[in-house]
């Protein structure tokens, strides 16, 4: 068990580890050994995850989110595959803390008179400086 938050804990057995061969730094180890980490969860199928965590993490994950509703963390950082291991699970951890708290929302506010007079002024310096352009051009 991955603890989350207070009230959350991520179950490790939802969690899908697979090995692959790393681009990058690692002499000749890069030909020979997969140091690279690719970690699943499958967020469509998650019971430790509650729906509106999931729908918020689904939206961080971008890319990282394949059409199956899988999320893959890949690490290659580092030349060993235990390093790696540890900075995927990492990554993947600090990703659901992010989708944990509700955003906060947005209440709408107006203008103060003072910013609407200062683009009004912004506005009208921009239409002289046009103007003066023009006729120049014109003689």
């Amino acid at each position: 068990m991955i603890p989350i938050s207070r009230d959350i804990v991520l179950d490790e057995s939802e969690i899908e580890e697979s090995f692959v061969r790393a681009s990058g730094p690692g002499g000749q180890n890069v030909n020979k050994l997969s140091t690279a980490v690719q970690l699943r969860l499958d967020l469509s199928h998650s019971i430790s995850l509650p729906a509106d965590v999931r729908d918020r993490l689904s939206r961080l994950a971008g890319r990282r989110l394949t059409r199956d509703g899988v999320l893959v963390i890949t690490a290659q950082r580092y030349r060993t595959q235990e390093r790696n291991r540890r900075d995927a699970l990492e990554r993947l951890v600090a990703l659901i803390r992010r989708a944990v708290p509700p955003p906060t929302p947005r209440r709408p506010t107006k203008p103060s008179a003072a910013s609407k007079e200062r683009r009004l002024e912004a506005k009208a310096r921009r239409a002289a400086i046009k103007v003066r352009r023009r006729t120049l051009l014109d003689e």
